[in-house]
């Protein structure tokens, strides 16, 4: 099989600077560039394509909504204006009818934050799709990574089938929508793309260093997705590579760096909660909750010891999220709004602790 230069895949998501955009066939930028720094904020388009395909097709219902409040219906109403119907239109019963019946599916979403362009993405798939997604039907070590990347969210030919549909639903989506909408919201909001850089870079990323070292998350992208509220998406690949999907901020470039703190928490939170939930709440889906609740929690509790100037923006931001008033006790209406069980809030200021106050 082709190799599609998947080697320079890892590499390319560090090596673009602050309010860079990568289009759906982007090359990859030279790897004899000076290094990037740690953690750049970057955007990327083929990222925001993919989620807001999901978007489209998810009801999302959760009390911290994953994609912009209002953003489903805002689409809608744009491409109803302009008179625009595409295959994900077309097709939406369709993909609807498998996302219910496959929850493997959902975790989908992730799936471009490992890749450089959705050119490269399609291509790729392509050969997973030929390949019956199978990770051992290529000899290429790089390209069954990624075969196997796919497969864990794609596992069955029903699964596989509603992938190649998605894929060129989407594809059909950018041509006649999302390209212009994109670059349109890109060039209204390219500021806040600066200015969530020089916050992040010149202080707030300075502050977090510490932690991020001590969780093996020393570096990685940050990326700014417009489909994004306040649920983020991770990937880790390694304590050099990983990214990060947040909020693209509409007022106040804080909001990017809220959602930030509330994931590289998760697996602290997710450690707390297995060590003290039992079997059968881990079965019943209580600990799950658990761990919703508590990486918001955990993402509060970092602030309030690495950069304390942004704790109450922080809960404020995560009550608007669940639709709730900023007003009054801030602090208690989180601490309700998110409970959490004694054990396991004491189990994360603990490890919290323990990293904050580690080399």
């Amino acid at each position: 099989m082709r190799k599609l230069g998947l080697f320079a895949l890892f590499a390319v998501m560090s090596c673009a600077s602050a309010g860079s955009t990568a289009g759906t066939g982007g090359a990859a930028t030279s790897q004899q560039q000076a290094p990037a720094r740690p953690w750049p904020v970057l955007t990327r388009k083929h990222v925001d394509l993919w989620l807001h395909g999901y978007a489209l097709l998810l009801r999302d219902t959760a009390t911290v909504p994953v994609f912009r409040r209002g953003y489903r219906a805002h689409i809608e109403g744009l491409k109803s204006q302009r008179g625009v119907k595409t295959m994900l239109d077309v097709n939406r019963d369709q993909l609807q009818s498998r996302l219910a019946l496959s929850p493997a599916l959902f975790n989908g979403q992730f799936a471009p934050m490992y890749f450089a362009s959705f050119d490269q993405m399609r291509q790729v798939i392509n050969l997973f799709l030929q390949a019956e997604g199978n990770p051992g039907a290529t000899n290429d070590a790089t390209l069954r990574q990624y075969f196997a990347v796919l497969a864990s969210s794609y596992p069955a030919a029903a699964d596989r089938e509603w992938l190649r549909l998605f894929s060129e639903a989407l594809e059909d989506e950018r041509r006649q929508f999302f390209d212009a909408y994109w670059n349109s919201e890109n060039s209204a909001r390219i500021n806040y793309v600066r200015a969530t850089d020089s916050l992040w870079q010149g202080n707030y990323r300075l502050k977090l260093q510490r932690f991020l070292n001590n969780t093996q998350q020393e570096s990685g992208d940050l990326i700014l997705a417009q489909t994004l509220g306040g649920e983020g998406r991770t990937v880790n690949f390694g304590s050099r590579q990983n990214a990060v999907a947040v909020t693209w901020p509409e007022r106040d470039p804080r909001e990017a760096i809220y959602v930030f703190a509330h994931e590289i928490v998760s697996g602290l939170v997710t450690t707390a909660v297995n060590d003290n939930t039992t079997p059968t709440e881990q079965r019943a889906g209580i600990s799950s909750r658990y761990v919703t609740a508590g990486t918001v929690r955990a993402g509060a509790m970092l602030l309030e010891r690495a950069a304390p100037d942004l704790a109450a923006g922080y809960t404020r931001f995560y009550l608007a999220q669940a639709g709730l008033s900023t007003s009054g006790d801030i602090n208690a209406r989180l601490a309700s709004t998110f409970s959490l069980p004694d054990a396991i809030r004491q189990a994360i200021e603990r490890q919290l602790d323990v990293i904050l106050g580690g080399i």
